[in-house]
């Protein structure tokens, strides 16, 4: 693996109110593509230098040309497309995500020609060689779910994929190809961002799985196979790892559990390492950490990217202090719980408070482990 700081970043950034304005003449015909991009090749640039200037070791192009964490990569899958539901499909706490979404349409393969390639090899050439780009895309299990486990009624899934099994093959092999063609390009940091672990730890998402016939704990082996057959032939000088959510719209969220449900067989997937929330009590304790394998990385995410109050010092190192009663503190790692806008409308918090978490997660890492 990969030699990582103590310290590190889940990925998004808040949009700059330049971009977001940008993006909004450019959906309204006003702002020419070549001309949106040039924008977000500066504002990358100028990303790459801050974070490089906070001291990470790992920087990423904060998200800056997406929409959504997840549904820019996935409707640009051959066989999946993007469309606009009638209701809103992501019922958040108090708010709710834009209404698009994804769907399997025809037999999934991975688009040697996907434009998250071309992103990457621009993060990789502002990056430079002292720090690693990271490339952050949704894990495969956000298809699974959405197709299989959160099902409305309206997915075509049967008729593309009348045995589920060569789904969840497709789905795997997909991915390994996405995976070859990303380290192709020189990527040696690879994320796989998830919410479907946090879909089956919520009791109200297991009871409405039960009363579709679905078994929770099967769903949980299902998709423990899915990653660990695409990550079956993972070059062994990439690092791979995973970020596990709860869900992260405008400071709000879509699950509560902690992974007692979901340990033995998250932690039994082939990643390097595993991101996971533990910014509140929604997130339960640490005990699920007995399961990670020995030499495994677990990156702490104890500092909220959802409010701007910043964390105690002291109060972060009493909690990697007690985390390291179940992972060898060697193997921790500190971060916030999640991105700052895993959609372009972001957080609720300002630039000046987003840099002041990352800088107070980067001293306290240095602090606790040199």
């Amino acid at each position: 693996m990969t030699n990582l700081a103590h310290y590190d970043i889940v990925g998004s950034f808040l949009r700059p109110q330049e971009l977001k304005q940008a993006r909004a003449e450019f959906k309204e015909g006003k702002l020419s593509k070549t001309d949106l991009r040039a924008l977000e090749d500066k504002l990358i640039t100028d990303l790459v230098a801050k974070q490089k200037e906070v001291g990470l070791k790992a920087v990423t192009d904060g998200e800056f040309r997406r929409g959504f964490w997840h549904l820019d990569f996935l409707e640009n899958l051959n066989g999946v497309e993007g469309y606009h539901p009638q209701a809103y499909n992501q019922q958040f706490q108090g708010t709710n995500a834009p209404a698009y979404n994804v769907r399997v349409v025809d037999k999934i393969s991975f688009n040697f020609d996907h434009p998250f390639l071309k992103d990457f090899s621009f993060l990789k050439e502002v990056a430079g060689p002292e720090v690693l780009a990271k490339a952050t895309i949704p894990a495969p299990t956000m298809l699974y779910r959405q197709e299989v486990l959160a099902n409305d009624g309206t997915s075509k899934l049967s008729e593309v994929y009348p045995n589920l099994n060569d789904f969840y093959h497709d789905l795997a092999k997909t991915y390994s190809d996405a995976i070859q063609a990303f380290y192709a390009l020189g990527c040696r940091y690879l994320q796989f961002d998830d919410t479907n672990w946090a879909f089956l730890v919520d009791e109200h998402k297991r009871a409405d799985l039960k009363a579709k016939g679905i078994d929770p704990v099967e769903a949980t082996k299902i998709s423990r196979q899915i990653i660990n057959e695409a990550l079956a032939n993972k070059p062994s000088d990439l690092t791979v790892t995973t970020h596990v959510c709860r869900g992260n719209h405008a400071s709000s969220w879509l699950f509560s559990g902690g992974y007692d449900q979901i340990a033995p067989d998250l932690f039994a997937t082939d990643y390097d390492g595993y991101f996971l929330e533990f910014d509140d009590e929604r997130a339960g304790g640490f005990a699920p950490l007995k399961y990670v394998p020995a030499g495994k990385r677990v990156v702490l995410g104890l500092v909220t990217s959802k409010r701007p109050q910043l964390e105690a010092p002291a109060e972060l190192k009493a909690r990697i202090k007690e985390a390291s009663q179940y992972v060898d503190l060697a193997d921790l790692a500190l971060s916030t719980q999640c991105g700052f806008a895993s959609t372009e409308t972001g957080n609720k918090l300002t630039e000046a408070d987003q840099w002041a978490k990352l800088k107070l997660v980067v001293s306290t890492a240095k602090e606790v482990w040199g």
